[in-house]
């Protein structure tokens, strides 16, 4: 999921596991822990790109790191609260500081892995609204003389465990999957269930969290609210998954009736929403491809179209790391393009919202550009994509009420 969601449940499990004993800070370091797992995608400053790649919801999104990172993160937490150290204002300074940069960072770092351009607007903006913040802590917590805080390693050891487990538990139920199992294996798991952004699932989610936060830590409602949050975000879950079962029900059906055989098939819902889903069945040199809305009147797939998959363009490359990768990455669920200036294009299967049939090179989320060497197959992710515009939108709300 997004960010912000993971940020949303890492706060609301901070307060459910400690709130009652130091408040907002529960909220605050249960943030932290439902971010943490996400800094990986920094690994692309390091690795190369094919690296990167698997590097990302890696081994900091697996229960093997939710078991054991927390075993220091505690003791550095327990240590600042236990020697009173965060009564102190270089510290109080410093993790102001630390957390408004780790803000404007993450605002301006998350659409350059996008576009891989600076955005200078971006950047003043959030850069104005560090200001304000900081101006705003500096009248409030920064003066503040700091109450006692009275807990135990255990209690901070089990705030961090649970909130970086729900992260990867959350990411596991898109279709983009996590590596729950490293480092004992690289299966990716995926229940396609819900899209990894979803106002629906967040907004709810953050409106309780927001109400509890602004009760004292002892006031009787304030737990309740943030379960409430808690538990309105589980049933969603739940009632995803149960569209979910409806969609294969009519996807299986409307491939038996369109006569089209399979080996296999996906579905997962587009992007914003849980009304339209996509479905993508592993015929025997194409895929066929088909989108499914709630709110349309047949209550079927529409039209089936089909992606060529034309593997045997790498046909020589069948043991080569880098297409292996992206193999394992995609699910084998790829098509290949050849391009004019002699590289390939390698197409996630998976997603693609911004056209119908997919008709378009751009039309897909995820593509790379691969060229052949001597030493095998270099790999370039493409950002080319189509502007997320009125009219891309437009487009989007047509699809989800069943206009094709």
């Amino acid at each position: 999921m997004d960010s912000l969601t993971q940020v949303v449940l890492g706060a609301a499990v901070g307060e459910a596991v400690l709130g009652r004993k130091v408040g907002h800070r529960a909220m605050l370091w249960g943030a932290f822990a439902g971010f943490l797992p996400d800094l990986d995608i920094t690994s692309s400053l390091v690795y190369d790109e094919i690296t990167a790649l698997r590097i990302h919801r890696g081994i900091t999104h697996s229960i093997f790191f939710a078991v054991l990172f927390p075993f220091l993160l505690a003791w550095i937490v327990q240590a600042l609260y236990a020697k009173g150290i965060y009564k102190k204002a270089i510290y109080k300074q410093g993790m102001t500081i630390v957390g408004l940069i780790a803000i404007m960072l993450t605002a301006n770092f998350l659409p350059y892995m996008v576009t891989e351009t600076f955005n200078p607007k971006l950047f003043a903006i959030t850069f104005g609204i560090a200001g304000a913040i900081y101006l705003l802590l500096n009248y409030t917590y920064l003066k503040r003389t700091e109450g006692e805080v009275h807990t135990t390693y255990r209690d901070w050891y089990w705030l961090f465990f649970w909130g970086i487990l729900t992260h990867p538990i959350l990411d596991s139920f898109t279709a983009y999957g996590t590596q729950l199992l490293l480092p004992f294996s690289d299966y990716r798991v995926a229940f396609n269930v819900i899209s990894v952004v979803d106002p629906l699932y967040t907004v709810p989610f953050l409106f309780c969290l927001i109400i509890a936060s602004l009760m004292h830590r002892g006031a009787k409602w304030r737990p309740i609210v943030n379960w409430i949050g808690i538990g309105l975000s589980s049933v969603y879950l739940l009632f995803c998954y149960y569209h979910k079962t409806i969609v294969n029900k009519s996807f299986e059906k409307s491939l038996a009736e369109a006569e089209r055989p399979y080996s296999r098939y996906m579905t997962s819902p587009v992007i914003f929403n849980n009304v339209l889903w996509i479905g993508v069945a592993d015929g025997d040199t194409s895929y066929h491809h088909g989108y499914y809305s709630f709110l349309n009147e047949e209550k079927e797939f529409a039209e089936f179209n089909d992606l060529p998959k034309r593997h045997d363009l790498l046909k020589d490359y069948k043991s080569d790391p880098t297409l292996n990768t992206l193999r394992w990455f995609s699910n084998d669920y790829y098509t290949l393009v050849p391009r004019a200036d002699g590289t390939i294009q390698y197409n996630d299967a998976r997603y693609g919202i911004f056209d119908v049939k997919l008709s378009g090179a751009d039309d897909y989320v995820f593509k790379f550009i691969l060229t052949k060497t001597d030493e095998g197959l270099e790999m370039h992710e493409s950002r080319d994509r189509p502007d997320m515009d009125q009219e891309t939108f437009t487009i989007l709300w047509n699809r989800i009420m069943g206009r094709w």
